[in-house]
């Protein structure tokens, strides 16, 4: 009896070791990772120093340009995750490989087709005229993004995917409000965004219902999967293939290239039945080694899940870098001509600025919300994860078309939300009911009438979407604007009262 107490008491101390050693190694590998980004915003403010111009303009665009790295380093932390969450949890991507590809494409987004929501952000919003002193208006600017930048990082750090958008709205909103009053604010433009903000998450959800219950119906009912994987899965990644080269042509090409709407057309078309072909050909030799099952047919999705996960990244670092760069554009227009000009001209140093940024804290600081947004609201395969991905996708392209600083974080959530109660639906409605028994352990052949109605409510009272996680992300959505309009009203009465 004593040498199996002293085994235990080995045990119970060796556990501690490991838990003790396994902390230790997260913490430090945090510190390692704060260390890499304070490094970059030094490189941020040795950028600056080289393009230096008189001392106290020096000063406030070095500030300016670290709080903008310091924010686009918080959108990948936090707001990127949305892109790649998906193809994660449903393992067509590892981690690693998530974060090397978001990186690459979230960066080419930003400097490619990244100006067009810059003016919305920065001057859209309050009126430049209603500041009879530029300085107030730069100050007003710095505000939001550094209120904006500290509150997605407090919600980075306790697991809240938030809204960017929101954030930095909030704060030029309530830095606005605390310089020039309520007047300057365009409630016309704020009342469109905060209609864009209701309509992403449920248009997001619906598209991403509506292409899992064609997927459902069309592909994974069917007695012969391969066949219909065959025939429908070229025809999806083909649509995704086309509006990704349509949006290139309108929005990533525009100052070199302008073709009329035909043309467009044209070359959108040129792109889907390329793509067809093609993928029609490689899904033809990939289905040779395939069995007839829902779960070897989801491989048919890795690499259009891939592409998609790719084509999402692409889009919100061309719509999501103006939440970074945007106030900051707005202030180097200020130093440069002295005034509040009504226009917001954009250096290529300020874009890149951003995109490098967003990468850094992807990089860095990225994996903790992925899991969130990946595994932890609904359980994602990969049939689902392309639904959501492409949802996203189709959805901020449009946004970013229409120059419209719509939350990426709503639409994607709201797509795999929109997933998870149409498998709910397709449950409570006893669709799947012959499945959901099974994998209930109770083979609907093998019970009674009355048992299998007992069963079959017990089963349809599943939840497969997390509740917990609905609510809290509703209400981190519903604070974000406030708390970070609040937070930029009291930093510019802090600097006000400094100066």
């Amino acid at each position: 009896m004593a040498i199996a107490g002293k085994k235990q008491t080995i045990d119970k101390d060796l556990k501690r070791i490991t838990q003790l050693e396994k902390a230790t190694s997260i913490v430090g590998a945090r510190n390692l990772n704060l260390g890499f980004g304070l490094l970059f915003l030094l490189g941020v403010w040795l950028f600056v120093f080289l393009q230096a111009g008189s001392e106290e303009t020096y000063t406030i665009l070095a500030i300016a340009a670290i709080v903008g790295g310091y924010m686009a380093m918080n959108i990948g932390a936090n707001d990127v995750a949305n892109n790649v969450g998906p193809a994660v949890g449903s393992k067509a991507l590892t981690i690693v490989g998530a974060l090397v590809i978001a990186a690459i494409f979230e960066a080419a987004g930003a400097l490619i087709a990244g100006g067009d929501v810059v003016t919305t952000i920065s001057k859209g919003i309050i009126d430049p005229s209603s500041f009879t002193d530029p300085k107030l208006f730069v100050w007003a600017m710095l505000s939001a993004l550094l209120a904006a930048a500290v509150w997605v990082n407090l919600a980075t750090f306790i697991g809240a995917p938030v809204s960017t958008t929101h954030s930095i709205v909030g704060g030029v909103m309530g830095a606005g409000i605390a310089a020039a009053g309520l007047s300057t604010v365009d409630w016309g433009v704020m009342t469109k965004i905060a209609a864009s903000w209701v309509i992403s998450p449920v248009l997001g959800g619906v598209v991403a219902a509506a292409f899992l219950a064609f997927i459902q119906f069309f592909i994974l009912n069917k007695e012969d999967k391969i066949l219909a994987s065959k025939r429908w899965v070229p025809v999806l990644v083909a649509i995704m293939a086309s509006a990704f080269s349509v949006y290139l042509v309108m929005k990533g090409f525009k100052r070199v290239w302008k073709p009329d709407v035909n043309i467009i057309f044209l070359i959108g078309f040129l792109f889907f039945a390329g793509t067809y072909v093609f993928v029609k050909q490689a899904v033809s030799k990939a289905a040779i080694h395939l069995e007839n099952r829902r779960k070897s047919v989801g491989e048919l999705f890795t690499i259009p899940l891939i592409c998609a996960a790719a084509l999402l990244s692409f889009a919100h670092g061309s719509n999501d870098v103006a939440n970074a760069v945007g106030p900051l554009a707005a202030i180097v227009s200020v130093l440069g001509g002295g005034e509040v000009s009504a226009k917001v001209t954009l250096p290529i140093w300020i874009l890149t600025i951003g995109a490098i940024g967003i990468s850094v804290g992807l990089l860095l600081f990225g994996p903790k919300i992925i899991e969130i947004v990946g595994e932890k609201i609904t359980k994602l395969d990969r049939a689902r994860a392309f639904c959501v991905a492409l949802s996203a996708s189709i959805t901020v392209i449009i946004a970013s078309t229409l120059g419209l600083p719509v939350s990426s974080t709503h639409i994607a959530v709201g797509a795999v939300f929109g997933v998870g109660f149409f498998r709910e639906f397709l449950v409570n409605s006893g669709y799947k009911s012959r499945k959901s028994l099974e994998v209930a352990g109770a083979p609907a052949s093998n019970l009674s009438g009355e048992d299998a109605v007992i069963q079959m409510d017990k089963v349809q009272k599943r939840k497969l979407v997390r509740r917990r996680h609905l609510l809290g992300i509703i209400a981190a959505w519903v604070i974000t604007v406030p708390a970070s309009g609040m937070l930029a009203a009291l930093i510019l009465w802090l600097i006000r009262l400094m100066i």
